[in-house]
């Protein structure tokens, strides 16, 4: 699918989109969980994309073995599959259009010289990048990545769970990466343009993106694109407060006994519990009782083992101690 953008009927269009980096662990399962009720509660549409842009992380049979365990779970995707690393032209695509417009530069830093200069500011995610390269290249250096050239201007939204968010990218961010120094597209752009591609009009994700979704919106502004309305689930985590992707815990959910997961899942996202006895009647009656409305707002909560497991939501999260700061943002829900 990488020729004309697929027929868009009205309505609501959702999707679910893992890396292949592993097999499906609980965290992700719990926002496929929310994502596909949200979509089949509004009569709606339910993609699945494999977002594979970075090769290098990939691992062998992942994304066979995310579909298998999925159908597993009862999930029934509408339409075929979309892998991001057939889509690599239409991101070209989309770069050569920010650069028409001059909002695209080349930028010859690295990582570690952006955190040893002395002017750096901390920000949401790390060291806020200085603009060194904003206006032209230093004299010696060779463009290492591509930059947006971000706007001060606060890009606000409304999340169906979380609330009013938003922040300015350039204050708290910087002028951020759409093609990285080894040559894969960054995130950032990929997703804008597959979301824009596929027709999707709500985004149903983990809270791990939360502060990726106002870069989001300012690149849909920059290329003229629709901005989905968005909902960001709690992350879960481990006894250790550590994402369940990046801890020990992060075990493989079971295909072969899905209803466990599926009923901790329903739990844990504050719905009315059920006792079904099959897939078919688990995804019955969470389709007819699915209510957003329920999900803990938060940005993370402990999974504490046992009946009464729950998301625990922090009262008032602090952006500045954000549990994402150190997080691997190609590993997505």
């Amino acid at each position: 699918m990488n020729g004309e953008a697929p027929s868009v009927a009205s309505g609501y269009r959702g999707r679910f989109a893992p890396s292949p980096t592993g097999p499906l662990h609980f965290g992700s399962l719990l926002a496929a969980v929310a994502s596909f009720a949200d979509a089949r509660a509004h009569d709606g549409v339910w993609l699945l994309r494999i977002e594979d842009l970075d090769r290098p992380r990939e691992v062998l049979g992942a994304a066979d073995a995310i579909q298998r365990t999925l159908r597993a779970f009862g999930f029934e995707w509408d339409e075929p599959v979309v892998f991001q690393s057939a889509r690599l032209d239409a991101y070209d695509a989309a770069l050569a259009r920010l650069e028409a417009l001059g909002l695209v530069y080349g930028c010859g830093c690295s990582r570690a010289e952006i955190a040893a200069r002395a002017r750096a500011r901390a920000g949401l995610e790390g060291p806020i990048y200085p603009g060194t390269c904003r206006d032209g290249l230093p004299p010696g250096r060779k463009a290492r990545s591509l930059r947006l050239r971000t706007a001060t201007d606060p890009i606000d939204f409304e999340d169906r769970i979380q609330g009013r968010h938003g922040h300015s990218v350039a204050e708290s961010i910087g002028d951020f990466v759409l093609r990285r120094a080894d040559g894969l597209h960054a995130y950032q752009l990929a997703v804008v343009v597959d979301d824009a591609w596929q027709g999707v009009t709500h985004v149903v994700r983990g809270a791990d993106l939360l502060l990726s979704t106002p870069r989001q919106i300012g690149l849909q502004r920059a290329l003229g694109l629709p901005t989905p309305i968005h909902a960001h689930v709690p992350l879960v985590l481990d006894d250790q407060g550590r994402k369940l992707s990046k801890s020990l815990a992060a075990a493989p959910v079971d295909g072969a006994d899905p209803l466990p997961a599926l009923r901790l899942a329903w739990h844990l996202l504050g719905q009315e519990s059920q006792a079904a006895i099959s897939l078919h009647d688990f995804w019955r009656h969470a389709i007819a009782g699915w209510r957003i409305e329920r999900v803990p707002a938060g940005l993370s909560g402990s999974l504490r083992p046992g009946p009464g497991a729950m998301l625990r939501s922090p009262p008032s999260p602090d952006c500045a101690q954000s549990p994402w700061r150190d997080r691997d943002h190609r590993r997505r829900v």
